[in-house]
């Protein structure tokens, strides 16, 4: 079996380069940073470069992409012609090369605006269904992204499946407050209760895709995170006082919690539901919340190997004061960057 992984530098590629491996497939790895995951350096819309890596390969995971952290940092048109137009550099390389499956790594950004409702407000109950309304640039590509590989399945040539990811990285938030007033494990476990996952099951989830998929479309998406223990009703409390859903599901938990000095977070205002990856693609994630509380419990790593291994690989090769990366609060649907300089238009 032949793989091709796109942003094989990155976190996601370089995890998956490495399982791929360990389960005896062939890898290709594309990135334009060097790595040790990384076979061929070039860009993803550069169409000679990609169909001479293309030649052979039978299943392609598409992680490249330009990310949340780089909003602050990359123009729109540099958003558009990764995430968009390599996407479709990539879509028509792996067509005429008779490639049998595309897994894009797509994000939970998507769904922009709507998961952040005002405390007064419910939380938003989110699955494939939900509706959109992108507040920022890459969620706009990635949403764009994933239509080009809805476009590039219908004549039923070849499966492409969209896996909206949620977070799985381990580098410190980027809300301050969360930074200076919570510990960044504690911070990565509440978020196992509704918008996180561990990359070891995010990994699972393409392997899945690729090769267990039990629908019978050629195109499917799906939201790969972590098993809630909420229920849909329990949205209407959770954006204002979910400690008492939290505790009467896990009795031990705020003891626990007490132990470590830890906090659950005041407002939940979104849950992921991943129903129907779990049905469609026979993926069980590992790491829940639950998971998690019996290895505190019991002294344990909590973190799969597979993200210690990987650890934190920085979005940017610069460093920056008091944060992980920068975060750009303002419109950034009309925000332009011309050589060095930033422009911002009013």
């Amino acid at each position: 079996m032949n793989i091709l992984i796109t942003g094989s530098s990155g976190n996601l590629g370089t995890a998956l380069s490495i399982v791929c491996k360990e389960k005896g497939y062939s890898v290709i790895g594309v990135d334009i940073r060097e790595s040790t995951e990384t076979t061929h350096v070039g860009n993803i819309h550069d169409e000679d470069f990609i169909n001479s890596c293309m030649t052979g390969i039978d299943v392609v995971f598409h992680t490249a992409g330009l990310h949340k952290p780089h909003v602050a940092t990359h123009s729109i048109h540099e958003f558009i012609e990764t995430n968009i137009w390599g996407t479709c550099v990539l879509l028509q390389s792996a067509k005429d090369k008779k490639v049998k499956s595309f897994i894009f790594s797509s994000t939970t950004s998507v769904y922009g605006s709507v998961l952040s409702p005002d405390q007064s407000l419910p939380a938003v109950w989110i699955n494939e269904s939900t509706k959109i309304e992108s507040k920022n640039i890459y969620g706009l590509t990635k949403l764009s992204a994933e239509e080009l590989c809805r476009l590039f399945s219908l004549d039923k040539k070849m499966r492409c499946i969209v896996l909206r990811n949620s977070r799985f990285f381990y580098e410190d938030d980027d809300n301050k407050f969360i930074r200076e007033n919570y510990n960044q494990d504690n911070v990565k476990v509440n978020e196992l209760l509704y918008r996180r996952a561990d990359i070891e099951d995010v990994v699972n989830a393409h392997l899945k895709a690729a090769f267990h998929y039990n629908g019978d479309e050629y195109f499917d998406k799906f939201i790969i995170s972590s098993t809630t223990p909420f229920v849909k009703d329990d949205c209407k409390v959770l954006n204002c006082n979910p400690l008492k859903i939290i505790n009467k599901i896990y009795p031990g938990c705020s003891y626990i919690y007490k132990d470590k000095g830890w906090r659950l977070f005041p407002r939940f205002d979104r849950v992921y539901d991943n129903t129907k990856a779990r049905k469609l693609l026979e993926w069980e994630p590992k790491y829940t919340f639950s998971y998690v509380l019996d290895c505190l419990k019991e002294g344990k790593p909590f973190k799969s190997n597979l993200a210690e291994r990987v650890g934190w690989i920085q979005y940017h090769d610069s460093t920056f004061t008091n944060m992980p990366y920068p975060v750009y609060e303002g419109n950034s649907i009309s925000r332009i960057r011309r050589d060095k300089e930033t422009i911002v238009l009013k």
